[in-house]
């Protein structure tokens, strides 16, 4: 770990694409639900917010200025779905915005040097929820006493805080700005603070310190330990530390809204942040609800439950299966069902095991010509009408057109319904030999029959499958679907008894050059399509095993190239290439994207009708800033 404290001599310039001016420059409006407490235990909000907070343009985006109170009742399917409300509140240091584009939210500005240098600006008067300031000393603090505490984090800095293997420079230049410089460009940094589920790199100091070996009491901290029935100060700690899972009702935020009380496991009630730092143009103070209530539920009953209104807004738990009841009861449930198209690059993806350890099924899996033969062999057409009424959209699985990177022909190759040409590929293969039923033989003389295993979760996996074996039949293929359970499959994928899959596709298809590319290289193990090659990369080579197919060599080395990057050009310029790769060797059987998620929205206003929906980038609701959403 580096670091040192420089004196105050920074002098910087916002460059916010949100305006970013003194609270003075409005007039400042009292939340109603909160002006009794205002002189009691409550400061006025003028003195709550920032000295110059994030002031939101809901105008100039098309939305509505709205009227502050009232709630949102929500539904669950197991208590620890609470942690959503800090995905949905989407309160980042840096953000997406619904162009994709990464902004200073809770920062009032983040400053990049050569890819490399990065300052970050805390905006003056930040103050968390309890009322505390919110200053530099909360990120040194998660730094120096958190992240780089070998107790706390015995695996050490996370990967984003590293560039070339090595820790960065930190500085604290002020109360409000702090300084990290790497040697090397470090690309991962930025967006990580925007992720659904972000690193927290900060932390609030000054209730957590009464937690840590170098500034609590000793003795205070080992009774409380032993009486939470922890074996050390760092289990203590940790256990306190809860930035994500909302578990700690005495644990400050900087989110929107806020778990106060640890009165349930069946109904959370989270209440407004009074110190929150975003304001409207008419001087109201976000959010405009003052409470969201999550209702655990079986989630079995959930679409039926919301069928009969008791949700006001209600993704979780229901999907394109429940579209048709939903519509049925929005008149007497009085709500409306917003259908957004989910963000993944495939709903299903059938993923050939390109490190299957059969000698026979290996040469197969590693035959170009093989996995594009299987692609030509399916009815995408046929599996959009009859799985989603025509709905989403047939193709590969790659990037959406929501993407600045999406391009025609990556969804597109050897993505059409093509049996003639797919069975003149398969002869050129040799597999020219059928048994009796038509079934093509494997050069050992098995038959071409292909088990993809399933995790069982989803019929409508199960479904798509029998709607591929359907059409692989008219090209001598088998296909036998075989339910499982994920643990068990990413065990069989790792040993490479797998040999083929069917999973949801890339959980980001709306990719930007700014986002990692790791998902679409092999160097993570739990990637069913090449399990043991993403082991050897994690493991520098101590377990798995080494690439020895040129496109998978070349996409470690481009995953390597954007890990180095320092310019939107570089990235952008190998993420088509990745991109093209993928498209070309046919790497995953995509088979339609786009597929609709249901939206209830009750009595809400400034919830899109059209907007995206999905995990990272997205947050679910909070790239459309949920804290926007008022009560009609």
């Amino acid at each position: 770990m580096t670091s040192r404290t420089v004196l105050p001599a920074f002098a910087l310039i916002c460059a916010s694409v949100l305006a970013v001016l003194p609270a003075s420059a409005l007039t400042l409006k009292e939340t109603p639900s909160l002006a009794p407490r205002v002189g009691t235990d409550l400061p006025p909000v003028s003195e709550r917010v920032p000295q110059e907070p994030l002031i939101v343009d809901l105008e100039a985006r098309g939305r509505q200025i709205g009227t502050p109170g009232g709630k949102i009742d929500t539904l669950i399917g197991r208590s620890r779905d609470v942690r959503l409300i800090n995905v949905w509140g989407y309160a980042r240091l840096v953000a997406y915005n619904e162009k994709l584009e990464l902004v200073p939210d809770i920062l009032k500005d983040f400053i990049e040097e050569e890819g490399r240098i990065f300052t970050l600006v805390l905006r003056k008067g930040h103050k968390w929820s309890d009322g505390h300031p919110f200053t530099s000393e909360d990120i040194r603090f998660w730094y120096e006493d958190v992240a780089s505490n070998a107790e706390l984090q015995p695996s050490g800095l996370p990967q984003f805080m590293l560039a070339g293997g090595k820790p960065p420079l930190f500085e604290v230049i002020d109360e409000t700005t702090v300084r990290f410089t790497w040697d090397a460009p470090n690309p991962l940094f930025k967006p990580e603070l925007a992720k659904s589920r972000p690193p927290f790199i900060y932390r609030p100091a000054h209730y957590l310190k009464q937690f840590h070996n170098r500034y609590g009491d000793a003795q205070k901290i080992e009774k409380l330990a032993e009486q939470k029935k922890l074996r050390s100060w760092a289990a203590l700690f940790n256990k306190m530390d809860d930035m994500y899972d909302a578990r700690n009702p005495e644990l400050p935020s900087l989110q929107p809204w806020v778990r106060l009380a640890d009165d349930s496991e069946r109904r959370f009630v989270l209440h407004r942040n009074p110190y929150y730092h975003r304001i409207d143009t008419a001087g109201q103070q976000l959010p405009y609800l003052d409470s969201v209530v999550m209702t655990v539920a079986d989630g079995k009953i959930i679409a039926a439950k919301t069928q009969a209104g008791e949700a006001d807004l209600q993704a979780r738990n229901i999907g394109f299966s429940d579209i048709t009841i939903l519509k049925q009861g929005e008149k007497f449930g009085r709500f409306e069902t917003y259908l957004w198209p989910i963000s993944k690059g495939s709903q299903i993806s059938l993923q050939p095991n390109l490190t299957v350890a059969d000698p026979v099924w290996r040469k197969l899996m590693l035959d170009t010509r093989f996995r594009r033969a299987l692609s030509l062999g399916i009815d995408r057409e046929m599996i959009n009408k009859v799985l989603y009424l025509g709905l989403a959209t047939p193709g590969n699985d790659t990037v959406l057109e929501q993407s600045p990177l999406y391009r025609q022909e990556y969804r597109e190759l050897y993505a059409g319904f093509d049996p003639e040409e797919a069975n003149r590929l398969l002869d050129e293969i040799g597999l020219t030999e059928r048994r009796g039923d038509g079934v093509r033989l494997m050069p050992d003389g098995r038959p071409l029959e292909i088990i993809v295993e399933a995790t069982g979760e989803s019929q409508e996996e199960l479904d798509a499958l029998e709607l591929v074996g359907e059409t692989w039949r008219e090209i001598g293929v088998k296909l036998f679907p075989k339910p499982s359970q994920r643990d068990i499959i990413r065990e069989r994928a790792l040993s490479g008894l797998l040999v083929m899959s069917v999973w949801a596709g890339f959980e980001n298809g709306i990719p930007t050059s700014e986002m990692p590319p790791e998902d679409f290289a092999p160097v993570r193990s739990d990637f069913l399509s090449w399990s043991r090659w993403g082991n050897w990369y994690e493991t520098d080579g101590q377990t798995g095993e080494k690439p020895d197919w040129e496109p998978a060599i070349r996409l470690t080395q481009l995953y390597d190239d954007w890990l180095t990057s320092s310019s939107e050009e570089e990235r952008t310029e190998i993420w088509h290439e990745i991109l093209k790769i993928h498209a070309e060797e046919t790497i995953h059987i995509g088979l339609v994207s786009e597929v609709r998620q249901p939206v209830v929205v009750k009595g809400l206003g400034n919830v899109p009708k059209e907007g995206i929906y999905g995990w990272d980038p997205g947050a679910q609701f909070g790239i459309h800033r949920m804290d926007e959403f008022y009560r009609k």
